[in-house]
């Protein structure tokens, strides 16, 4: 059972404890890496990008998804031209939100001067002129995706994996069924989930996690989304736990690092899908090197018994 990196398991007494050994080499060399591609300029750069966007509320992100469903980057006309030099093209249609309007209001019934005359509200300890600021109603706003502007491009993290991953591809669809798991690819054209790769469904039952990847011509990126994907399916099928979901796709995306370096994949890009999740801080990938470890295993063991290569 040989690696890329020329690590051999020949002796099934030794194999775990190699393989253990070896998983945990290369989960510290990915945390190493992330601390390198969280300090690089082409990160910060990234992030400083990043930083810009507004963070919508849940209300305003249904909205958003329902009127555009590919919407991935969501900003104002000015906010586009100001902050990002990219222009709304000509005919492109709005999407409209619920934006807070915030003005000077009564600090007893919180309505703004202009309202508060006509209510019942007697309150007059202090004049309007130094009453706070604060939330006094929403207002229709239109805002337009990324997609409806031309302009200065967006940096953009190379977070792909290369090498050869074709026969790794048919070896992952064909585990499917031995890790419990159903597996769609589904054609870019047919693809509705706008900024992800693949989707690992929650819906309940006793159903199977269904894996869903969007077809693309990289197969070795094709082949660590699905890895990443069964991960998902392994680890957090079914946990609704949304403070956790930085650290699940830290476990899920160390999973897909080292089982595609295991079969040859130059998986190094990891480091940057990573350490925009890890928050500035890569203990997660250490703290829960166990579960990283054994789900590697698992879906390595998978992927050898559909290659034929058995250990002895």
């Amino acid at each position: 059972m040989a690696t890329s990196d020329n690590t051999t398991f020949d002796d099934r007494e030794t194999r775990d404890e190699q393989m253990r050994a070896t998983i945990d080499e290369w989960v510290e060399d990915l945390t190493d890496l992330v601390d390198e591609a969280q300090a690089s300029a082409e990160f910060q750069e990234w992030l400083d990008v990043k930083s810009r966007f507004h963070d919508y509320s849940h209300r305003n992100t249904l909205l958003i998804k329902q009127q555009c469903p590919e919407a991935t980057k969501v900003a104002g006309y000015r906010t586009w031209q100001e902050e990002f030099d990219r222009h709304v093209q000509e005919g492109e249609s709005a999407i409209w939100i619920w934006a807070p309007i915030i003005t000077t209001r009564c600090p007893e019934c919180e309505n703004a001067p202009s309202y508060h005359g006509e209510s019942d509200c007697e309150y007059d300890e202090t004049p309007p002129e130094e009453w706070d600021q604060g939330l006094v109603g929403f207002k229709p706003a239109p805002v337009f995706d990324v997609s409806q502007t031309e302009g200065e491009p967006l940096p953009e993290l190379d977070t792909e994996t290369y090498g050869d991953g074709s026969e790794l591809v048919d070896a992952l669809q064909s585990a499917a069924l031995t890790l419990d798991v159903e597996v769609q690819i589904v054609a870019e054209s047919d693809w509705s989930h706008p900024g992800a790769k693949g989707v690992c469904s929650q819906s309940g039952g006793d159903q199977l996690p269904v894996v869903k990847a969007k077809n693309r011509a990289n197969d070795a990126d094709l082949a660590t989304t699905l890895i990443h994907e069964y991960a998902h399916a392994l680890l957090h099928f079914q946990v609704a736990d949304d403070s956790e979901r930085a650290k699940r796709e830290v476990e899920a995306e160390a999973v897909a690092y080292v089982v595609g370096r295991y079969f040859g994949l130059d998986t190094r890009n990891a480091a940057f899908y990573l350490a925009a999740w890890a928050e500035d801080n890569t203990e997660t990938i250490t703290d829960r090197l166990q579960r990283i470890s054994t789900t590697a295993t698992t879906v390595i063991d998978a992927v050898n018994d559909q290659l034929g290569d058995y250990t002895t």
